[in-house]
């Protein structure tokens, strides 16, 4: 069984934020951990180097159902060209109501944003709490 790389660690979560560049992904990224934390009521957690993680689920690969791990149920980054938001997408009721969040691109897992101010916090909040809702994905 292969395992996800990216794992839960005990970098510093703040450090982390204080550190991204330029000023205003920084000041974007601190604005997400307030909005993450206010939604999930969790601590976050860093994924691998670069995500900022609230809770975790069982995830498996519907690609490749040997790939299995843990993952949060849902992340942002602070990336230097964009915020990368993690697990927004991955039900159908936020898939559903993602087109309403504002200006983004999407990845394969993920949605891309330049900026907060971009976007609908509310709508951004919602999205939040149906990820946070996410359970274990089933073992095939």
């Amino acid at each position: 069984m292969s395992e996800i790389k990216t794992k839960p660690t005990d970098a510093d979560v703040s450090a982390f934020l204080d550190a991204a560049t330029p000023r205003q992904r920084r000041e974007d990224g601190i604005a997400l951990a307030a909005i993450f934390r206010e939604v999930t009521g969790a601590d976050p957690v860093m994924w691998g180097p670069s995500m900022v993680g609230y809770g975790s689920y069982r995830y498996v690969s519907p690609s490749d159902p040997k790939r299995q791990g843990d993952w949060p149920k849902t992340a942002f980054s602070p990336r230097k060209a964009q915020l990368s938001l993690y697990g927004l997408k991955d039900l159908p009721e936020g898939a559903a109501l993602l087109p309403r969040l504002g200006t983004y691109t999407e990845g394969a897992g993920c949605v891309y944003v330049k900026k907060l101010t971009d976007i609908d916090l509310d709508v951004l909040r919602r999205l939040i709490a149906i990820a946070w809702q996410r359970g274990d994905d089933p073992i095939p």
